[in-house]
């Protein structure tokens, strides 16, 4: 007998190894730029965007300190909704390309509103098994998990 219970939330912390794929990941495109031999210029300019990417990505995307990362996903007979201290629950369309491995769980998303597409990386660390498994399950296998928000089936 299935169950037809549409309600189901998380909230996930920072991942550790995350953060260390990301610092390996910085370490290895540095030294990959220190070691082209390319004008001085275009070195500097390619280790600032390096450096740059990381003072952007590591509070909003690893780290989850800055206000508008996203850290919660619940799902009610309304449909989806991503959490962020900023803004709090808002609506969002989960996309086709999502994906649900049992190590990672990589949630695309789209706001109203909006025409681009986000993602959200929750590795296997950053919540408990239990719950990442809940997760991994309902992205799966949701009846509804492709609907605009505010949409009627």
């Amino acid at each position: 007998m299935s169950s037809r219970n549409d309600r189901f939330e998380c909230h996930w912390a920072a991942s550790r190894a995350l953060c260390w794929s990301y610092g390996v990941a910085q370490l290895l495109a540095i030294g990959s730029i220190l070691s082209l031999q390319v004008p001085p210029l275009v070195g500097f300019a390619l280790l600032t965007g390096c450096v740059a990417h990381g003072i952007w990505v590591l509070p909003r995307h690893l780290l989850l300190s800055a206000p508008g990362a996203v850290t919660g996903l619940r799902r009610t007979p309304a449909g989806w909704a991503l959490y962020c201290r900023e803004s709090g629950w808002r609506p969002a369309r989960l996309m086709f390309d999502s994906l649900a491995l049992p190590a990672l769980v990589i949630v695309r998303y789209r706001l109203p509103g909006q025409w681009w597409t986000r993602s959200a990386c929750i590795p296997a660390d950053a919540l408990d098994p239990d719950t990442h498994r809940r997760l991994r399950l309902r992205l799966r296998w949701s009846r509804k998990r492709f609907v605009s928000p505010g949409a009627s089936i």
